[in-house]
């Protein structure tokens, strides 16, 4: 959603209605997830994905009718060996759509949305997806603030509860209320989606496989910040536009910044020096993924300086090093490649093996 989100916004202020799909519910090996959107415009114009080509034909005219008829939808798309030429997901997954329309008439706060979102201001978005509440009704909550209404005080009032503690954690789920938000109760689903602040990748030593990897990790949507005390190397116009560059000590730069459990820490540098003491501090600090540089004989090294420091076993164990995974990469965009791979795998549960040589479902 948050790519499309500038096109929409601007079909919005022209007061053009559209139809938004978003996927709300996965299973087996779909191909996008929860929160994937798409939108169909004024002229038929068409932005986003929800499935990767299987059934954006069959979507695209749902999102006309919904906003012909002015009323939300779901809809669930699956594969039937039975029919393998009807419209269908070829992986064999299932995925479930919301479809509804968008004017300011049926969502007068999706401009307050689509502007905090461009803001990196964090805001949930609760939408009914089924039950007795008007479907597609819509509450946009944010850490001091709420706008909209699900159709009662109650269910208001227990989904902006839980849609602020899934924003702390990012994360985008179903969650099932009584009428009233009765939490024990099953009769109205309610799809929460967090848009939080890009996570962030903190890489250091500001030398040419860094810029491959800050390349890399603005790609995969990361807010990048280089880190090197040498000004001659760490200089803005040696790195991609967007990537911040800043010249300081790696370990106190470290520990004047925040850090959460989606940060990503790359360690480059391998340069004892440096990579010590911030690697000290980095297994000290919350963090999704923190790799560092170097041989296997450098890692045996640091690792001895580090238990020098008071690091324990399980501090340690968060250490990925030597970083990457074996691709038998050689150049520095080659490495990069191997380092996204490593960090992809450890966020989703991923083995790293070909897909080859695995069984069961691609997307788990």
């Amino acid at each position: 959603m948050r790519e499309i989100l500038p096109a929409l916004a601007g079909w919005y202020a022209a007061r053009e209605p559209f139809g938004l799909a978003t996927v709300v519910a996965v299973s087996r090996s779909a191909p996008r997830g929860p929160g994937a959107a798409m939108a169909v415009g004024p002229d038929d114009e068409v932005v986003g994905s929800v499935s990767g080509g299987c059934v954006e034909g069959a979507v695209f005219e749902l999102a006309k009718e919904v906003v012909e008829s002015g009323r939300a939808e779901l809809h669930t798309f699956g594969y039937s060996a039975a029919d393998a030429f009807a419209v269908g997901l070829t992986c064999g997954g299932e995925i479930t759509l919301l479809v509804r329309p968008v004017s300011p008439a049926t969502d007068p706060s999706f401009a307050d949305v689509a502007a905090s979102v461009a803001a990196r201001r964090p805001v949930v978005t609760a939408t009914v997806t089924d039950g007795p509440a008007p479907r597609g009704a819509t509450l946009a909550v944010w850490p001091d603030a709420v706008s909209g209404t699900l159709g009662t005080e109650g269910l208001d009032a227990a989904v902006t509860a839980d849609a602020r503690g899934e924003l702390a954690q990012g994360a985008t789920v179903s969650r099932h209320y009584g009428p009233r938000g009765e939490r024990r109760e099953d009769d109205v689903t309610v799809f929460l989606q967090s848009f939080a602040p890009p996570p962030r990748m903190l890489v250091f030593g500001a030398i040419d496989f860094a810029a491959a990897v800050a390349r890399i990790g603005a790609f995969l949507g990361y807010r990048v910040t280089v880190c090197d005390a040498r000004p001659v190397f760490a200089t803005a116009k040696r790195f991609p536009e967007g990537v911040e560059v800043v010249v300081d000590w790696p370990h106190r730069y470290l520990r004047g910044t925040d850090t959460d459990e989606r940060t990503v820490i790359c360690v480059l540098t391998h340069e004892p020096k440096f990579d010590v003491p911030l690697l000290e501090t980095a297994l000290r600090m919350p963090s999704a993924y923190i790799g560092a540089m170097g041989s296997r004989r450098t890692h045996q090294d640091r690792i001895k300086q580090l238990r020098e420091t008071g690091l324990d076993d399980h501090e340690l164990a968060r250490l990925r090093s030597p970083i990457g995974l074996d691709l038998g990469a050689r150049t520095p965009e080659e490495v990069a490649v191997s380092v996204a791979a490593e960090i992809v795998a450890l966020r989703w549960g991923g083995s790293g093996a070909p897909l080859t040589a695995t069984a069961g479902d691609i997307h788990s």
